[in-house]
């Protein structure tokens, strides 16, 4: 009789991929024996972790964890902190994707269950880990999602029932001085799948560079961000984030490990960079430019509307969205956010700016201006801590075309929109002054000057209040934007969940070709993010099943 260890290892390389009309779940005779999940983890070498919800302290009804109102006070203090969910194998930062039954906010006498949650987690520290977890899951015909920090809008790297490839502690950091292919050479940086933002720039300034990264601290940089794009302070002077990568190291579904770049698997490489994250395959290592630090100027303001009237308020907001496309134009960009109350900017950066610069924009404002000797020095001071946004999201890529020809009405959207209490952010950029690069990137975003996303609130305590916000997201909100911008499109990592055609307001024209590569490397859809592409072919059913359309 063969060891169980050597057992799973033929099983795993022999076992055909499964096409059920369904993934299994607990109640399924496919899903996993309790002496297969523990041969896993041996296999993993105890790195398979069964989920227990964060808040399951706060109820007293609940099989994971003992009551505690002490600790439950604890956690609801930190709920907010990405921390606190980036540190979890399977908390989601969006709220709308957590176990609504049991969070830290619902009644400690509710059940706790794993509801949208994952099953199980594994954590990921090597290649093998991911070779391993793939092939399980289609021995078994499981749900895969990939997860790393949980900065995730649009539930892609949860789901019930799944087995989650948790990438978070693939941390290493390798600066290349001297990266050589045919189509660039020069210094760039190689991430680990988890390495977060903070992480990566402190490493590329130590030796004396900057990268395109989120405005956002804690945010993976190879996972979701990149692969979707990836927009920040810097990607008007260089690109996008995605316009930076050199080449992917991914796992694929056939578990075999590729480089993918521009001369060796150039529709991996062209697909993972901006097509998306979580559905070509798993992501072991990325590899992008980075640029010299540089010396930068910021500025921060805010303005309220207490004692003018919103004519004025408004006026304030629409003469900085004006005079922000020249501060774009000089590879600066702002991040802004306006309510009916008031109006920030938090920050607006020129890199190799003067102060000069941005004094002569003509606000007419006070700001609190400063000058740093590196971009760094910049994004520590004056870039305020994100935390968990605790809001119902949709989005819109605003062309720049709407700003210089038709901002009345533009202006007028926006008020109408905070009118119903909704918090609007605007990132100004342009991503395009160095040209446009072969990849994947929705093709609205070359001719975009504003990312805009709108966020409703959400109720821990008001489910039916949550439902008629997402309603009023996508039937009323958004609905404003698109009739100005038909051309445009949307952040596909921003983006409302339930926005109708999808595939066009995400993916624009490259959304075909992008099917045709997943279809090519992941023929039995191992791979599933909602939004996702593909995703159309699968529904998740009320009781969390993920079936096929057409097999349900």
């Amino acid at each position: 009789m063969l060891p169980p260890l050597l057992t799973l290892t033929i099983l795993l390389l022999t076992t055909p991929v499964t096409s059920q009309a369904c993934r299994c779940t607990p109640a399924s005779p496919c899903w996993p024996t309790p002496q297969e999940w523990t041969t896993l983890n041996t296999t993993l070498s105890g790195n398979l972790i069964a989920t227990t919800p964060l808040a399951s302290i706060c109820h007293t009804n609940s099989p994971f964890s003992t009551y505690s109102s002490t600790s439950c006070a604890a956690l609801r203090s930190t709920w907010p902190l990405p921390s606190t969910h980036y540190t979890s194998p399977s908390s989601p930062m969006a709220p709308w994707f957590g176990t609504f039954t049991c969070n830290p906010f619902s009644p400690p006498t509710a059940p706790c269950t794993l509801g949208p949650l994952v099953q199980n987690t594994v954590n990921a520290t090597t290649v093998a880990d991911y070779i391993t977890t793939i092939r399980f899951t289609q021995t078994h015909n499981l749900r895969l999602v990939i997860h790393n920090t949980g900065h995730d809008y649009l539930g892609k790297s949860t789901g019930a029932h799944a087995l989650a490839l948790w990438t978070h502690h693939l941390k290493s950091i390798g600066i290349i001085a001297n990266y050589t292919s045919v189509g660039y050479t020069g210094p760039a940086i190689k991430l680990g799948a988890g390495v977060q933002v903070i992480e990566a720039m402190a490493a590329a300034h130590e030796e004396g560079y900057v990268l395109v990264a989120g405005n956002c601290q804690s945010v993976g940089v190879a996972d979701g961000y990149s692969q979707g794009g990836g927009h920040g302070q810097l990607a008007s002077m260089f690109g996008l984030a995605a316009d930076q990568v050199l080449e992917w190291e991914v796992v694929t579904a056939a578990g075999e490990v590729v480089v993918a770049s521009p001369e060796s698997n150039p529709d991996m490489y062209w697909a993972l960079s901006g097509g998306g994250g979580g559905v070509f395959g798993a992501v072991v290592s990325m590899t992008s430019k980075v640029h010299l630090e540089v010396k930068t100027v910021t500025a921060n303001l805010t303005v309220s509307a207490a004692g003018v009237s919103p004519e004025v308020f408004w006026e304030v907001a629409e003469r900085f969205v004006a005079g922000v496309l020249d501060v774009t134009d000089k590879g600066g960009a702002a991040i802004w956010m306006v309510t009916n109350q008031t109006f920030e900017v938090t920050p607006v950066t020129v890199p190799g700016g003067t102060r000069g610069e941005l004094e002569g924009e003509g606000f007419g404002y006070t700001y609190n201006i400063a000058e740093f000797p590196s971009f760094w020095d910049t994004y520590v001071e004056m870039n305020p801590l994100s935390n968990v946004t605790e809001a119902q999201i949709g989005g819109r890529l605003i062309p720049r075309s709407t700003v210089e020809s038709n901002l009345t009405a533009f202006m007028g959207a926006l008020r109408a929109i905070a009118d119903y209490g909704t918090a609007i952010s605007g990132v100004s950029l342009n991503v395009s002054r160095n040209g446009v690069p072969d990849n994947a990137v929705n093709p609205a975003w070359r001719d975009s000057a504003i990312d805009i996303v709108l966020g409703t609130t959400f109720d821990y305590y008001n489910r039916t209040a949550d439902l008629a916000n997402q309603k009023l997201m996508t039937d009323v909100l958004l609905p404003m934007l698109e009739e100005l911008t038909s051309d445009g499109g949307a952040y596909l990592n921003e983006a409302d969940i339930h926005q109708p055609d999808w595939q066009q307001v995400f993916y624009g024209d490259n959304y075909a070709r992008l099917s045709a590569i997943k279809q090519r490397y992941d023929p039995n859809e191992m791979f599933y993010a909602r939004t996702g592409v593909g995703s159309e072919r699968w529904t998740e059913l009320e009781d969390g099943r993920l079936c096929r359309v057409d097999g349900v």
